[in-house]
């Protein structure tokens, strides 16, 4: 739930009331009648007027920050791989893999004798 007086971005209009998508405004208030199908009163400076939302149509300015800074640090990765010819990065990064994959390979070099014969002896089995 988002704080009183956080910075807020519209982000869609459900309800169509020509709401300045795009913009931003101030949490002012919670709608607690729950006959009403808005949750939150904000405030848009721009347009000098007070909107009653739904939770749907706002997102805090912080979380909409953080999202944009991850789409651009995998847009640069991706830039980086193609610059300096990576294929093994840029699979990875087109592909959405992770890392750890990897990291099984690793943990499947050190297992003890018993442990590979062990899953030998079941792979076979099925």
């Amino acid at each position: 739930m988002l704080r009183l007086g956080e910075k807020i971005v519209i982000v869609a209009d459900a309800f169509e009331q020509s709401l300045p998508v795009g913009d931003y405004g101030y949490l002012i208030a919670y709608d607690r009648n729950p006959d009403n199908a808005f949750d939150y009163v904000i405030r848009v400076p721009q347009a000098n007027r007070n909107f009653y939302v739904t939770a749907e149509d706002i997102e805090a300015e912080e979380q909409l920050l953080v999202v944009e800074a991850e789409k651009a640090t995998h847009a640069a990765l991706i830039d980086y791989a193609l610059s300096t010819h990576n294929e093994k990065l840029f699979h990875q990064l087109m592909n959405g893999e992770a890392e750890p994959a990897e990291n099984e390979a690793v943990a499947k070099e050190n297992m003890s004798q018993a442990e590979f014969i062990k899953q030998v002896n079941l792979r076979a089995w099925i």
